[in-house]
Parts: C-alpha cells; structure tokens; sequence
C-alpha cells in the first residue's frame, strides 16, 4: 500500500504547526510536503523590533529544515491547484515551474496586505507584513534621520524627520512606539541643525487605539504613545498621498516621506481561484476545518474562515493566536482522514493579547488581567519566549545586549524601495529582477469601502484581477559592471550618469525591449497558473536570482558578479547573453536616496580603491 501524500501550502503560523504536528502524528507513514516561498517561518509579533533595530532578522527566522523533521521542504509560491486532479501547481524562486500531487491538501496561504482605493498610497506607502519590509523601513527611517541633521533647510528637514503610520491596531501601535524611541536616540546623539526633532503620527478612522482590545488596554497605549511625542489622532486618515507628503480626511496637509500601511490585511488571493464558497475572501470550512464537499481539502489560518464557537453566526478573527490553534487541530484531523484517531472541532480560549510598547513599557491582558509598565513588558516578553518555536535564548541576548548597549544606527542599503511594493501578493520575498511575481492585491479589490477604513474593519471579499500576459523578454546582455535593469522613469533626481548603476547600458551594448506588464508590473496575475516568463534566453544568472528569505539579495540589480566575457576571435560561437530580467516597476515609489551608491569613476583616468 502506498504512502499517503499530504502537501501543506504556506508555512505561516498555521501551516508551520500543521506540518509540526503532523510530522510527530503520522509516525513517519506518510510524505509530507511543505511548499512555501521561504525556507523560514517568521514570528511576526517581534518584526517592530528588527525594524526598530532591537532583534537581529535571523532571531525572528526559524528554520524550517531544522525545525520539521521528516518534511520535505519545496521553495516556491502556489499558483494554481487543480481540485479534480489532486495537483498544486507551482512556481519555484527560479522561474522554475512544478506540480505536487496530494492525498490530502492543507491550505494555510495566509494573508496579504489590504489596499484602499486611496490616490497615491500604492505607488507611496509601504506595508509591514515581512522580513524586506522590515528591513527596508529601518533603513529608510535611519537615513531619513541622517539627511534631515544634514539639512539646512528647515521645511526639508521637517519633512524628512516626520513619519506616517497609518493603521492603529497591533501593528501599527508597536511600530509607532518603537519607531519613536529609536528616532529619540538618533538624534540625542546626532542632535539636527534647525533644532528639530523626530515626529510621528498615528491615524485611524477607529475611535480608540486598538479598539478591537480592552479600553483599559487601549487607554494605556495611547498613554505611553503620547508620553513619547507620538501624535495620534484618532478618526482621521490618508485622502491621498505623493511623493511629498499626504492629505488628510481632515482637510490638513503633512509635509513627510514615509508613509507605512498597517491598516490591515486579506486572505491570500489563491483561495479566489477555486470556485469554492467563500466568507469575505475566506474559504469556508466546517468546524473540522474541512471543506465541505471536498474531504481531501482542509484550511486554516487567516485564508479560512472558521466557526467560532464561542460566538455562533461568526468566525474567529485573522489573528496568529487562532492561526496557532487551527494548525494543531488541523493536523490531528488529516490524520484522522487517514483513518487514525478521531476528528477534534475546533473550540479555544481566549488567553488575551500583549502588546509591546518598547523599552520595558507594554499593555497586556493575560488570562482577562489587564496589566501595564513593567509587570506587563515582563509578561510580553515572557509569553514571545515561549510561544516562540526556536531561536529562544538568541532572542533573550539580543534583548539583553539592547538594554545595556547602544543600538548601531546604521544603514546597510539592502533593500530597495521598488523591490518592497505595498500592492505585492508576498510580502515576505523582496521583488527582484529575474523572478516572476505573483500579483494579487489590487486597489480594485476594496472597491465600495471609504477612504482611511479602520483596520478593525472587517475585509470584503476581493475582486478577481484580470490576467495579464506573459512576459517575453528576449535577451540581451547588460553593460559590464552595471545592474541589469534600468530604473522606473518617474523617479526623481535626474537621469544617472551612463556606466553607473542604475544608469542605463553603453551604447555598445545590445539591449532589450521590456517585457510587457499587467497593472501592477508584474507579468503574471492572481490566481491563475504562472507560465514560463522567459520566451527565449537562457534563465538569468544565479547571481541575480534572488531567492527568497535572503533580504541580502534583494538589491534589486540582477547582477551575477560576473563580467561578460568577449570572444576571442571570429571561429569561436558567443553564447547567448543572460536574462538581464524585468525592470523595476515604473509605477513604484521614488526610491530617491533609499538607493545605495555604486562604484564611482573618476574623472583622471584612475580607478580608485575597489573598483573592479
């Protein structure tokens, strides 16, 4: 008798416990595959801290081979599932293309970020749903700070050193308390000319901060938030945003270059193409978390929608507390679809929520006790410790070494701020030339909601997004030394110089036409299966392939380190030139000095040191 084959999609929350839990019950007698565009899991809650400099990104990042025994881990995003055929279809961080035939199908996709049909916030916001956003944030936030001391000019300076968070649920309370105090400690030690100092902002449409918890919580929150400066103004959001600032539901007009989104999110669009029943974006499922009609098919986590028990005619909320839970019975189900044991309904109870606040400041309800300052930052980060499933004590020394040592204020520049769209369907794999995209979240999905909805809000379901043609780009070999890309036409600064990054090729270079876009420049659209990207050409080089969970590659260039070599005389045959891969998108925000500098020419006829 064969092995059972179950295939888990997503290892978020939910599907990281799944394949746990599965991977101690099916004692070894079943193939189990995990296919996930990252070979980690992130803990979420602690990403206000690598963004606020506090945790390094690994301490956030669990191995998934090291963690999942008897797994098999396959690196892609899914595309298309054929429910008659029992396959998933598949697009690895190559371009490469694949399908997993499946017994039994666990889809734990998660969510993605949620856009409002607000002017400018696509092309101008950032979001902070994983490792890249992360990354580039603390970046940007540091060398906002950095040109705004250098600056003379008061009107600049004030708008480089002014922050938007837009969204005050968990997310966004926690990045605008960190992001205060790493702000306040930049400047006490680099103090700016004009005598200014950082200011952020906190809006949402919602009444309170964090409505959706304890007022007694809410009204702590907002009380650290304000005693930090943060100006958090409740019933007011986003009408439009540019380049320079935003406009406010208010009538009032901020003067800021950063604007993050954490108004919220939404299902994974893969569910919208199965033809399945859906609640607001979310699959439905029965108690067993099975879908009804289809006993093969199980979901959890965020991308389902699960009864709640506790509140009849209603289903637990996208949280990673309920997403936990789900993995756990979801896997003692499956197995008992296999004829082992007996299936469980899901039932939990609430344990209550913590908040980090920042330094040993935080709001938390343990078990229905609202707690704060100290006793309620131990409790936090007590509970982060153990619900975490590795990395514990580099955590702790991590935090340890924050509270005695100065944090370095740097920025490393590796990622850019096109390769971090707020409009991307994953988050957590920075964009990179030379690797398709799977585009899912458009403005058009939250059609029919006002402007600046609170993120307490519940989301409607999305609407499909048109499919896109297949990007053909025929090869073509960039200039020697330079990315192979040339950059979004409508950023600022002028054209670079030629022969420098970000420039375009030299004229005696052959180059290529670019390869045609959908709406949101990606050559491939939602929920429909992905297809070869490259019509011709060799695939780009491994040098620019940018696979995913490594924010180091995700520079954006497409560059393989390699010169290309000319031939050396008319009897020898030329290869064909690499993919130089898709452009950055010309609809994406100015990156403006969120782009590190290259190598410099001199003038003289000298290279100088590090040239190549």
């Amino acid at each position: 008798m064969s092995r059972p084959r179950i295939v888990i999609v997503g290892a978020g929350f939910a599907g990281y416990r799944t394949a746990r839990s599965l991977s101690r019950l099916t004692r070894h007698q079943a193939d189990i595959t995990l296919l996930n565009p990252t070979d980690y899991f992130l803990y979420l809650p602690l990403l206000p801290q690598v963004a606020a400099g506090i945790l390094e990104p690994r301490r956030v990042s669990v191995s998934l081979s090291g963690t999942l025994p008897h797994v098999r881990l396959v690196l892609g995003e899914a595309d298309g599932i054929d429910l008659d055929g029992r396959t998933v279809h598949y697009t690895g961080p190559e371009g490469e293309e694949g399908t997993l035939p499946y017994d039994r199908l666990v889809l734990a996709a998660g969510s993605v970020n949620k856009l409002l049909p607000i002017p400018g916030v696509a092309e101008h916001a950032h979001g902070f749903r994983g490792l890249p956003e992360a990354l580039y944030l603390r970046d940007h936030v540091t060398r906002q700070v950095e040109l705004a001391a250098a600056a003379d000019d008061r009107a600049e300076c004030a708008a480089r050193c002014t922050f938007v968070v837009v969204g005050a649920g968990y997310t966004g309370t926690e990045v605008a308390a960190h992001g205060a105090m790493y702000t306040d400690a930049q400047v006490r030690k680099h103090p700016m000319r004009t005598g200014m100092r950082p200011r952020w902002m906190l809006l949402d449409v919602a009444p309170r901060v964090m409505p959706e918890m304890d007022e007694r919580l809410s009204a702590t929150a907002e009380r650290v938030l304000r005693q930090r400066g943060v100006e958090v103004r409740m019933g007011t959001s986003v009408k439009e945003a540019t380049h320079d600032g935003v406009v406010l539901t208010d009538g009032s007009t901020v003067d800021t270059r950063t604007l993050v989104w954490c108004v919220g999110v939404r299902p994974d669009p893969l569910v919208e193409s199965l033809g399945l029943p859906m609640e607001r974006g979310r699959l439905l499922v029965d108690p067993h978390l099975q879908v009804p009609g289809r006993p093969e098919l199980f979901a959890c986590g965020d991308m389902a929608a699960v009864p709640d028990p506790n509140q009849p005619g209603q289903y637990t909320p996208m949280t990673a507390q309920h997403a936990w839970r789900h993995g756990k019975v979801c896997a003692h189900n499956v197995v008992a679809s296999l004829g082992r044991g007996q299936r469980k309904t899901y039932r939990h109870r609430d344990m209550g929520f913590v908040v980090d606040l920042g330094g040993a400041k935080a709001a938390a309800n343990p078990f229905g006790l609202p707690m704060s300052g100290p006793a309620a930052g131990a409790v936090t980060r007590g509970y982060h410790l153990a619900a975490m499933p590795g990395n514990r004590v580099r955590v702790a020394a991590d935090w340890l070494l924050d509270a005695v040592l100065p944090r370095q204020a740097v920025q490393l520049g590796l990622v850019r701020s096109w390769s971090v769209p707020l409009e991307s369907s994953s988050p957590e794999v920075a964009r990179v030339p030379g690797r398709p995209e799977r585009t899912g979240t458009d403005t058009g999905s939250d059609l029919g909601k006002a402007p600046g909805q609170s993120s307490s809000e519940p989301d409607s379901e999305p609407a499909k997004t048109p499919p896109s043609e297949p990007a053909t780009t025929p090869p073509s070999e960039p200039a020697k030394n330079q990315p192979s890309s040339e950059p979004a036409k409508n950023q600022p600064g002028g054209e670079p110089a030629k022969n420098q990054p970000g420039g375009e090729p030299a004229r005696n270079q052959p180059h290529a036409e670019p390869a045609k876009r959908g709406p949101s420049g990606s050559p491939r659209a939602s929920g429909r299966p992905r297809r070869a990207v490259e019509a011709a050409g060799p695939r780009p080089a491994r040098g620019g392939s940018g696979k995913p969970g490594k924010a180091s590659r995700a520079s954006g260039t497409g560059f393989s380190g390699k010169r290309p070599t000319a031939p050396s005389g008319p009897s020898r045959s030329v290869r064909p030139p690499a993919d130089p891969g898709p452009e950055p998108p010309a609809n994406q925000p100015p990156p403006g000095p969120d782009i590190a500098p290259g190598p410099v020419k001199r003038t003289d006829g000298r290279a100088v040191e590090g040239d190549s």
